[in-house]
C-alpha cells in the first residue's frame, strides 16, 4: 500500500511539473516571476510594425494600448498572463471603440497552446479576436538574440561592449 501511494504521488508530482511549462526566477525580495528570453515589447514592436499600428497608444484614462491598428485595440501578453490580457483588451475596446484583440506570446507553442485555447474559447463567447505569436516573429539570430537592441536578449552583448 505504501509503495502504491508513493508511486501515485511521484507520478502526480512529475505530471504536474510538466503541465506548467514556465521557468521561474526570484527577486532579491523573494518574489517569484516567470522568466522570458525576450521582452514583450520586442514581440509587440515586430507585430505592430508589420500592421502599421500605433504602439503604446495612450487612452483618455492614461492606460496604454500595446498596439492600435485601424480596426483593433491589441493587448500583448505572455501565455502565463492569459486571463489578464482579456480584461485589458476589453477595456481598450471600451476606451477606443475598436474591436479588442489579444495576442498571446507562446515561447514554446506545443506546451503553451492550452492557454491560447482558453482565450480562443472565451473570445467566441465575448466577441473579441485572438491570435498568437512565437519567437519566429523576432527573426532570432544564431547567437539567440533578436534585432531589437532594447530587448533583454541583447543585454549581455551590450554589457560586454561597455567593459
Amino acid at each position: 500500500m505504501k509503495n502504491t501511494s508513493f508511486l501515485i504521488l511521484t507520478l502526480i508530482f512529475f505530471l504536474s511539473a510538466k503541465a506548467y511549462p514556465f521557468e521561474y526566477g526570484y527577486t532579491s525580495e523573494g518574489f517569484k516571476y516567470v522568466k522570458h528570453k525576450h521582452n514583450e515589447s520586442s514581440y509587440q514592436h515586430a507585430w505592430c510594425s508589420a500592421q502599421n499600428g500605433i504602439e503604446e497608444y495612450e487612452n483618455k484614462d492614461f492606460t496604454r494600448v500595446d498596439c492600435l491598428t485601424s480596426t483593433h485595440a491589441v493587448e500583448f501578453d505572455f501565455s502565463n498572463k492569459w486571463a489578464e490580457s482579456i480584461g485589458q483588451a476589453l477595456h481598450y475596446q471600451y476606451m477606443t471603440g475598436k474591436k479588442a484583440k489579444v495576442i498571446l506570446i507562446l515561447e514554446d507553442p506545443q506546451k503553451e497552446i492550452v492557454y491560447f485555447n482558453r482565450v480562443k474559447n472565451l473570445s467566441n463567447i465575448y466577441n473579441f479576436d485572438v491570435e498568437y505569436v512565437t519567437p519566429k516573429i523576432l527573426c532570432i539570430k544564431d547567437d539567440g538574440t533578436c534585432s531589437y537592441n532594447d530587448c533583454k536578449c541583447n543585454r549581455k552583448k551590450q554589457n560586454l561592449q561597455f567593459k
